[in-house]
């Protein structure tokens, strides 16, 4: 989808800009054409050497600078472009745009692009919450351009709240999710080579999956930790941050699906279209999940869900004594094997099992266990898999296959999976 795509990353300056060298590392593997124009503040942040180290093209920087070939530069790259986010997007570069206010390379050059365009808001909360600042996120809405909803945490600046940039993966997804709806502006169900609709609607220019493969089906996807209360202070928990299956949702939402997604504590932002359902513990999971699974065509677990929960929570903190101490646990509901038991007709199951030996067979075993169609399997101790990572190295288990995926981003995981579930529901290969 992004070979042979311009892509325009345009970089405020803001401390979030120092994530912006993954997301320019991981569109170039995806064979795009990444061009990086920063403001002068920027620099204070990250260098143009590191852009032009990822993606072999000239930052841009200054709008009269000559060491570039004899052309209106701004002019030309804004033609160019197939799509152009700011990112981290300062309150100073989003008043800028919203009024039309052109003083630099990035403005002028957003100014002038036609294709479509990304904003991610990155600030202090109180400068983000601001009604001023609110306003102009309001008229660049009302311009057309899509504004990437910041995440909640805490800041740089010691504050916490509403302001952080979403993570490389997700903007990654955005760009990747906006440049497929262009493709299919020309319809949902256009003919490729027909010549009877719009110019786009011809082979090559409105993408290779002109149809919204998952429209009409219901999806729900588990996503994130849980969280085990041992007293109002401590949890038990895991190092999940639900990208996967955050990942899988946003996927599953751009090719049509309705989806559901139930999260543990993360800090994602929600994905464009998707409805959350947000849960806490495992047996708040159980219950958001087989409370809607009935009606669902595909559930795909991938929650970190808790094995194990303390047999007691205590009401008070509890207090440090002398001594060694002993925590008695029991087993959590186990959601997986319940939804195995009572899925209907038709229905497919996925699950994810994350193992640090034996990764084919006790995947096998789980998937055989608990009565699934097909079991996701990584081995954390592999480099670029596993929590926290933008990447994954997952192996796609069923009764009849096995098919090992390189290292790829999760969003390229979400969409090989996909892919392997619509083909297997297709083929009738389902155990429901």
């Amino acid at each position: 989808m992004l070979e042979g795509k311009t892509v325009v990353l345009g970089v405020s300056g803001g401390i979030a800009a120092y994530k912006i060298p993954n997301l320019a590392s991981m569109l170039v593997k995806q064979g795009a054409d990444v061009n990086v124009i920063m403001t002068a503040n920027a620099q204070n942040f990250i260098t143009a050497t590191t852009f032009e180290t990822l993606t072999g093209n000239k930052c841009l920087i200054d709008t009269f600078d000559r060491n570039f070939s004899f052309q209106v530069e701004h002019v030309a790259l804004a033609k160019r472009a197939d799509i152009f986010l700011i990112a981290p997007a300062t309150a100073n570069v989003i008043a800028k745009i919203a009024h039309g206010i052109a003083d630099d390379m990035l403005t002028t050059t957003f100014l002038a692009a036609e294709c479509p365009k990304l904003i991610a808001p990155a600030m202090n909360t109180h400068m983000f919450e601001n009604p001023v600042t609110q306003d102009n996120i309001a008229i660049c809405k009302k311009y057309g351009m899509k504004v990437i909803e910041p995440a909640s945490g805490r800041l740089a600046c010691g504050d916490t709240g509403a302001g952080k940039m979403p993570e490389p993966a997700d903007l990654f997804a955005w760009i990747e999710r906006e440049l497929s709806d262009a493709g299919k502006a020309c319809g949902e169900n256009c003919e490729k080579d027909s010549g009877e609709n719009d110019e786009r609607t011809r082979e090559g220019e409105c993408g290779e999956n002109c149809e919204k493969d998952l429209s009409g089906r219901k999806v729900l996807v588990t996503a994130g930790p849980t969280r085990e209360a041992i007293d109002p202070v401590r949890y038990i928990s895991n190092h999940s941050t639900g990208k996967m299956g955050y990942a899988i949702a946003a996927e599953a939402a751009r090719r049509g699906a309705e989806v559901t997604l139930v999260s543990g504590p993360v800090a994602l932002a929600a994905p464009e279209g998707v409805k959350v359902v947000p849960i806490v513990s495992a047996h708040d999971l159980f219950e958001a999940v087989t409370a809607v699974s009935g009606e669902q065509d595909i559930i795909i677990k991938a929650a970190a869900v808790a094995d194990y929960r303390p047999a007691v929570v205590a009401t008070e903190k509890t207090k440090k004594g002398e001594g060694e101490t002993a925590l008695s646990l029991v087993r959590t509901e186990d959601t997986l094997a319940w939804l195995g038991q009572h899925r209907r007709p038709g229905q497919f199951l996925c699950g994810f099992s994350m193992e640090t030996e034996h990764v084919l067979e006790n995947s096998r075993a789980k998937l055989e266990k608990k009565h699934i169609d097909m079991i996701v399997a990584n081995n954390l101790k592999v480099e670029g898999a596993g929590f926290g990572t933008d990447t994954n190295v997952v192996t796609l288990i069923t009764a009849d296959d096995t098919i090992q995926l390189e290292r790829m981003s999760k969003t390229e995981v979400a969409r090989h999976l996909l892919d392997r579930i619509i083909a297997l529901i297709e083929g009738g290969q389902t155990l429901g």
